[in-house]
């Protein structure tokens, strides 16, 4: 193993031990969100995350991720990076910067639905050497091991390869991210994203509520 997978391994290894001693307040913050109330405010993300295979075209083609059963901590973290420009994407920007905090935290909640998804196992193939790193955090069967680390089971390939090539290129700011896609070679980035597309459960479209 390269120095540099042993160095991202190792701060993988730590940032998960900082994860579970933060699985507490992740617990308190989702058990004070109200998941009825984010669904109710839910409603502008359907018109692209309600929608099966759509697609953004700009700047880069390739489908909008499935966030039915993401991790309900991680959603908060991602929607404030947009809000922060540490994600680059205008339209989300806009979405995220429209939302008050408990709002963010009560529509991650509707999302993230009641019960997260649980490993059914073991994994679906076997997982590419480039994907080492990933299962320290994304688990072997891509079911994020804490709720601060996103699900990636059953997510669109061309969504995780996307945002695998937004760390490589920095316009997504992680640390652990940017170093890691920095050593990633395209082939790598594309098998380490059909890999955990593979995986079951899987993540899901959700279906916008109907009128009563």
């Amino acid at each position: 193993m390269s120095s540099i997978k042993q160095l991202l391994l190792g701060m993988a290894a730590a940032l998960l031990f900082l994860g579970s001693v933060g699985i507490t307040q992740a617990d308190e913050a989702a058990s004070a969100a109200d998941p009825v109330h984010g669904g109710k405010i839910a409603y502008t993300c359907f018109g692209c995350h309600g929608i099966t295979n759509y697609r953004t075209s700009y700047p880069v083609n390739y489908r909008v991720p499935k966030i039915g059963g993401q991790r309900a901590a991680y959603m908060v973290a991602a929607l404030a990076e947009y809000r922060a420009g540490a994600r680059a994407h205008a339209t989300m920007k806009a979405q995220a910067s429209s939302l008050s905090t408990s709002d963010v935290r009560d529509i991650a909640a509707y999302f993230a639905t009641a019960k997260p998804l649980a490993s059914a196992g073991a994994p679906i193939g076997v997982a590419p050497a480039s994907a080492q790193v990933c299962t320290s955090c994304h688990g072997q069967t891509g079911i994020g091991l804490t709720e601060d680390y996103p699900t990636l089971a059953g997510q669109h390939p061309d969504y995780i390869e996307q945002a695998l090539k937004a760390y490589r290129k920095g316009s997504r700011q992680n640390a652990i991210m940017n170093s890691f896609a920095a050593t990633l070679k395209d082939d790598e980035i594309r098998a380490i994203a059909h890999y955990f597309a593979a995986q079951q459960p899987s993540l899901w479209v959700p279906q916008a509520p109907r009128a009563p």
